[in-house]
């Protein structure tokens, strides 16, 4: 099923909801994990199942993804082991917790309770698609 590669911003809460859906269920390593103090941006890659696609039953498409957040002022990780490069983490969910307008902390929730908190001056998410899709047997599922 082709489609147009997957592109958007994020600059308040409901807009980061979409991103977050999006990416429900994205694989990433520890490794594509980038967080660059100095000019104050978070970079995460995942391979992301493209929900957009349709594919239910068995199997439906994987993309490569970047999300890259502005204006970061720190990072803080939670049962993430940073050494571990190689380890792949399962995204479920990203909220954002308001603090001194516009700012607040972006909330990265992982399967096996692991999270990631970005302390942010404002909501400023770009989220891409970077590849061509490819197929999967695997459908992310949930327990009821």
């Amino acid at each position: 099923m082709a489609s147009e590669p997957l592109r958007l911003l994020a600059q308040d809460d409901g807009d980061l909801a979409v991103i977050s859906a999006a990416l429900q269920d994205a694989l990433s390593k520890i490794g594509d994990i980038t967080w660059e103090p100095k000019a104050k941006r978070l970079t995460l890659a995942f391979n992301r199942y493209r929900w957009e696609a349709g594919g239910k039953g068995k199997g439906g498409e994987r993309i490569r993804s970047a999300l890259q957040l502005g204006g970061v002022l720190s990072v803080q990780a939670r049962k993430l082991r940073r050494d571990a490069k190689g380890a792949v983490v399962e995204l479920l969910s990203i909220t954002f917790e308001p603090g001194v307008a516009p700012g607040g902390v972006i909330l990265f929730n992982f399967a096996g309770g692991g999270d990631l908190r970005a302390e942010v001056e404002c909501i400023d998410a770009i989220l891409a698609d970077v590849s061509e899709p490819w197929r999967t047997s695997r459908t992310p599922g949930h327990a009821d």
